[in-house]
């Protein structure tokens, strides 16, 4: 049977989300390492075995629940009986003081949630901006050039006030946790969990590329 392929990974975004993987795993690729030419399984398999830490058949996604969990009681100073995984994010962090509450969370867990996100509004309204002011260049370079550091501007100022929430429920943001602070999610992050390795490699691929989940087997080629 021919290998899929998944060609639609670019290999710079392939090279970012690899980047992303070391940090939530506590490793590191070489360079030759960080190249599109495996396959799904060679790749959850070399990340095991970069992982050189004790192996147990804990669940880091209930753990960062929990750890998540006394983070929300602790900052916002309610009960842990008014938070279960189905709550919604918005309830607890409620607008007006919603940036405020996320960074006080993030002191406490000690790593950056990337819970808060702009508009889309204001970020498709800067993006038209952009490309307008692209094109304008080659007709009138002034105004043109203006467009370019409005529109760079306003990109920059949207993400620092960002406020709308990436996700919906306090359960979507453990798994989030999971995913990308693997070893800081966990009670302790001298271990890990073997079997969660590839689960969550077929997750951040389907999030950050698309890819449906059924098209992510052991044999699937990346490239």
């Amino acid at each position: 049977m021919k290998n899929f392929e998944l060609r639609n990974i670019d290999p710079e975004e392939f090279e970012e989300l690899l980047l992303k993987v070391e940090d939530s795993f506590g490793i590191k690729f070489n360079e030759q390492e960080l190249a599109l030419n495996q396959t799904f399984g060679e790749l959850c398999d070399q990340i095991k075995n970069k992982i050189q830490l004790e192996k147990t058949d804990d669940c880091t996604t209930q753990q960062a629940y929990y750890k998540l969990r006394k983070s929300f009681v602790k900052t916002l100073h309610i009960s842990s009986d008014e938070i279960n995984r189905n709550t919604p994010l918005k309830t607890q962090l409620p607008r007006p003081t919603r940036r405020k509450r996320t960074k006080e969370i993030e002191q406490e867990l000690g790593f950056h949630l990337s819970l808060l996100r702009p508009s889309y509004f204001v970020t498709g309204l800067l993006a038209v901006l952009l490309f307008a002011s692209f094109i304008a260049v080659f007709v009138n370079w002034p105004i043109g050039l203006t467009g370019l550091v409005i529109s760079f501007l306003g990109l920059w100022i949207a993400n620092r006030t960002a406020n709308e929430l990436e996700i919906k429920t306090v359960g979507q943001l453990a798994t989030k946790m999971t995913r990308e602070h693997y070893l800081r999610s966990r009670r302790n992050p001298k271990t890990y969990n073997e079997n969660e390795i590839e689960k969550i490699l077929i997750d951040w691929l389907n999030k950050d590329f698309g890819i449906k989940k059924s098209k992510l087997t052991r044999k699937a080629m990346l490239n």
